[in-house]
């Protein structure tokens, strides 16, 4: 389809649309057929026809197993027709399109990567190269209009890539040693003890625990969520660089975010950048005045993503009227408090920083419940618990605090420490690299629970 889509030029937009919905129809497929199958049912019923479509649609259908990480080869993949499309993307061979869709360390839970930032790396590779640094955005390939502009006011700020430089692989021994350690810590210690000891019991049966045990398993879940995912993510930067490559970076202590615009900065970084690129400014972005409704549409889409339930749907739409909010207090200073503007009001007060951080993190805690419920219903008797105090039922575990204080610590000291861990390694022979590494894993392991649960976005 990408050779198709470089070589037509008047029916270019026609092919990427066809690829694109192909590659929506086969994600739909797997993850939102039994969803539409049991409203259509419902929907028929309220005519008053009992109509069972399991009778006559193939078992087999009714039955799909989800193939682990389809979400993320399918932005991959759309990613790759549209780059192409735009002309900033050569079409690349069938065995490297292949490559670039299942290479192992991303497959399950991304990074989501980019072509421009794979297939440089793979061409360094096999001709025996060495990478220096992340590839960047590339430049459009032919000077013609592209699909759509490139915006700098844009859902999240500038489209800023954090790139690791690349040295030969054994240079980045240490690097993929401490990503390993780091990602181990972060799942097995932090979120797996959170999962089991803090919040699964609570987000089960929020009417059993007092509102102080509400509050603290919200508290443990936005950690838990960080530590599992960015946990995986450093496990995928670790094996890619043992591997020879470089993945974009997916989080930078998003906890410290002082606004909701600066959180998706620093949250799951692929995937909003991915979002903005590919579905708010297709949409128009900020031109022709519908920045708002724009906004919202692509959080909520995002939210969809992770699958068909109203607790999703609110989930993205809470997060797209928190990003309307902060553009409308951003173009409200703008226009009432130009001086300010001009002469840079980064010169904030340490109050209003600490306040927004404090309203930022809590927003953030309040919809990740939507997120985290096992239905609608449970979600509100979590928000009923902490917002009606004082109500009766279990404490929590006095441990959930230092698990979780340690967590948000991580926003603070994380990069410190791991530059310290990749130094201290970087003076030891590989051997005692090796050696450490192994002692730090039979540690983690020991502190962490016996079982330790799949990762959280392995369901999407």
């Amino acid at each position: 389809m990408g050779k198709i889509i470089a070589k037509s030029s008047r029916w270019r937009k026609v092919w990427l649309f066809l690829g694109i919905c192909t590659n929506i129809f086969i994600l739909g497929l797997f993850k939102y057929s039994e969803f539409f199958i049991l409203e259509a049912q419902v929907f028929l019923s309220s005519f008053g026809i009992s109509l069972r479509l399991d009778t006559f649609l193939p078992e087999a259908l009714l039955e799909l197993p989800f193939p682990i990480g389809l979400s993320f080869y399918v932005f991959q993949a759309i990613a790759y027709l549209a780059e192409i499309a735009s002309k900033r993307q050569r079409p690349e061979s069938f065995f490297k399109v292949l490559l670039y869709l299942s290479f192992f360390p991303t497959i399950l839970a991304g990074p989501i990567m980019r072509p421009w930032q794979f297939f440089p790396q793979i061409r360094s590779l096999l001709a025996g190269q060495k990478i220096i640094a992340l590839p960047g955005k590339p430049t459009r390939i032919q000077d013609e209009s592209p699909l759509w502009d490139q915006e700098k006011e844009i859902i999240h700020g500038e489209n800023s890539q954090n790139t690791l430089p690349i040295q030969g692989v054994a240079e980045q021994i240490p690097k993929a040693l401490a990503f390993i350690v780091s990602g181990l810590f972060k799942k097995v210690v932090l979120a797996s003890f959170l999962s089991e000891h803090v919040v699964r019991d609570v987000f089960q049966g929020p009417e059993a625990y007092s509102s102080l045990a509400v509050l603290t398993a919200v508290y443990g879940y936005a950690v838990q969520i960080f530590c599992d995912f960015s946990g995986y993510t450093d496990l995928a930067l670790g094996l890619a660089l043992l591997l020879g490559f470089s993945l974009p970076q997916n989080f930078n202590a998003p906890y410290l975010a002082c606004n909701l615009q600066d959180f998706w900065r620093r949250w799951h970084i692929t995937l909003s950048t991915w979002l903005r690129d590919y579905v708010y400014i297709p949409l128009g972005g900020s031109r022709q005045g519908n920045r708002y409704v724009n906004l919202a549409l692509t959080m909520i889409l995002g939210g969809l993503w992770h699958g068909a339930h109203a607790r999703f749907l609110v989930w993205g739409a809470l997060h797209g009227f928190g990003l309307i909010c902060v553009h409308g207090v951003h173009q409200c200073k703008s226009r009432f408090f130009p001086k300010d503007q001009k002469n840079g009001s980064s010169q904030k007060s340490w109050l209003g920083g600490f306040l927004g951080w404090l309203v930022t993190f809590h927003f953030v805690s309040l919809a990740w419940v939507f997120f985290r419920a096992e239905d609608m219903d449970k979600a509100l008797e979590i928000l009923h618990r902490l917002f009606v105090w004082n109500q009766p039922g279990q404490g929590f575990l006095l441990l959930a605090l230092p698990a979780i204080g340690c967590g948000l610590l991580l926003q603070i000291m994380g990069r410190f420490i791991f530059t310290w861990f990749v130094h201290a390694q970087a003076r030891l022979p590989v051997i005692f690299q090796a050696l450490t590494t192994a002692l730090l894993t039979s540690m983690i392991f020991r502190m962490g629970p016996d079982g330790v649960l799949p990762f959280i976005y392995f369901q999407f």
